[in-house]
């Protein structure tokens, strides 16, 4: 008599309790690999990834963590290039963990908060909607937990502030497993990895660190190519070596600025730079300035719009206001693209009522506008009798010969202005921007910033509103005319209003 066979969910749980210290068996046997559906033309992980799950289950195999006693942690890291699959791992792991460990504990966070949410994240809900443990979680926007035990088995995304550095404590699983991931980590403050230590000192934790080296200091650099590499498992992935990435797109880069470019070295070759960082602002610098409060009345600075104009497309119309060391006051004005796309006269009309405001709190005494697609709104604005609004080309020539165009003129000027001023503090798209593009010196060392185009390439936001801010920078503008004396109802000109080169 044959016996009957076990319930799926028996047979499933068998599997999966099987994969406790394989996690290259759990990511092939519970992804629909080959079958209809995203995953139809792939038979399983790339290269790279299956090599990085073998280590993982032989870390837990050298371990043999008995569930009372506790154990070293395992401690993995992976510096590399652009598009090798990060995030997809990050999700495998977070499914692997969950689905073996009951009462598992873990945080996974990001660099930023729009990477966390949109990238990182977000991979952990696609993947788990995939997965044949889908149906013992739920996962919100937030949160992944186990069905039955909400308040004791679960993952969570987490901010990276500084100030949510409590977020990362007090995360312990003596019977079970504390993991921590740390996604583009090379810009996650010091601190934060310093109290996710404290959830490493019992039952069998986990911290896997990812990330391109854009740094040459800072924890995930002490770990990769650090001092500290001795206690990690750290391997370092060349984009050109995985199977997923645009090779004509990474050769491109190698063409543009050469094999052993920082820019390369960084974004293709997974190795730090030979400057001391290729972001050209740092994280730190921004969340400075977004926290900082008390600035000392503004008195009679004047104030200064930047506009960035859009071709129309997915590019956002942007306006930025700064009175001195405050850009925070005045909020900004953001348009999409496609609202003006063919029809410039919502766009006019606004920019038009900007530069004839009379509050004297709002009274721009110059409008710098980006010419690439702000060339013909200049001219209107000029033609309707406005003379506090001028045309800046972000590839023309640099008021200061160090810089390759203005742009890296003006972005340099926001850097250093950055150390005093203050920015709006949720404004996360601001924050994501302002840390997004790189740099590199030119043939005749002389600075450039990362282009639109290129940061598009490696799947980067424009910085619509990053450029913005910067345009406030264009040239020093300096008021004529005390703020206690704007009562005029007339638009400002030249007369009144002195900006020098």
């Amino acid at each position: 008599m044959t016996a009957p066979a076990a319930h799926p969910q028996v047979q499933l749980a068998e599997e999966v309790a099987a994969c406790y210290d394989d996690p290259l068996r759990f990511v092939l046997t519970m992804y629909p690999w080959g079958e209809r559906g995203p995953l139809e033309l792939h038979a399983g992980p790339d290269a790279w990834q299956q090599a990085y799950l073998e280590r993982l289950g032989q870390h837990v195999r050298d371990r043999k963590f008995d569930g009372q006693h506790p154990v070293a942690p395992v401690r993995m890291a992976v510096a590399s290039g652009h598009g090798i699959g990060k995030s997809v791992l990050v999700a495998w792991i977070v499914n692997w963990i969950m689905s073996t460990r009951p009462q598992a504990k873990g945080t996974v966070t990001a660099n930023t908060f729009a990477q966390l949410r949109d990238k990182t994240w977000a991979s952990v809900r696609h993947w788990t909607g995939m997965s044949l443990t889908k149906s013992w979680f739920t996962v919100t926007s937030e949160r992944m937990y186990h069905n039955q035990h909400k308040a004791s088995w679960f993952c969570s995304m987490q901010s990276c502030r500084e100030e949510n550095s409590e977020a990362f404590a007090g995360q312990h699983a003596a019977e079970s497993s504390s993991f921590y991931i740390f996604d583009e980590d090379s810009a996650v403050p010091d601190s934060i990895h310093d109290v996710a230590e404290g959830g490493l000192t019992d039952g069998e934790p986990f911290m896997f660190l990812f990330g391109n080296p854009t740094r040459s200091t800072g924890s995930f650099h002490r770990a990769c190519f650090g001092a500290g590499k001795g206690r990690w498992d750290a391997v370092t992935v060349d984009s050109r070596q995985c199977r997923f990435t645009n090779k004509d797109q990474l050769q491109e880069w190698v063409t543009d600025y050469g094999e052993d470019s920082d820019f390369v070295r960084v974004r293709v070759r997974g190795l730090p730079p030979r400057a001391s960082e290729l972001q050209y602002i740092d994280q730190t610098r921004v969340w400075d300035a977004q926290r900082r409060d008390g600035l000392e009345e503004a008195g009679d600075e004047p104030l200064v719009a930047g506009v960035d104009l859009s071709d129309g497309g997915a590019a956002w119309n942007v306006v930025r206001f700064r009175r001195g060391l405050d850009a925070r006051s005045v909020p900004p004005i953001r348009m999409p693209g496609e609202a003006t796309r063919g029809d410039r006269s919502v766009l006019l009309a606004r920019l038009a009522e900007l530069l004839a405001e009379t509050d004297p709190d709002r009274r721009i005494t110059m409008m710098f506008v980006d010419s690439a697609f702000g060339a013909p709104y200049v001219e209107r604005l000029t033609a309707m009798g406005f003379r506090n609004v001028q045309e800046i080309r972000f590839g023309g020539t640099s008021p200061d010969r160090h810089f390759a165009n203005h742009r890296a003129y003006m972005w340099t000027r926001m850097k250093d202005w950055l150390l005093s001023g203050c920015i709006p503090e949720d404004d996360t798209d601001l924050e994501m921007q302002l840390t997004g593009p790189g740099y590199h010196l030119n043939s005749s060392d002389k600075l450039v910033i990362e282009s639109k185009e290129r940061m598009s390439s490696r799947g980067v936001a424009s910085p619509d509103d990053g450029d913005a801010l910067a345009l406030t920078f264009a040239f020093p503008v300096v008021a004529r005319v005390s703020r206690a004396s704007r009562g005029s109802p007339r638009p400002q000109t030249t007369q009144n209003v002195g900006w020098m080169a």
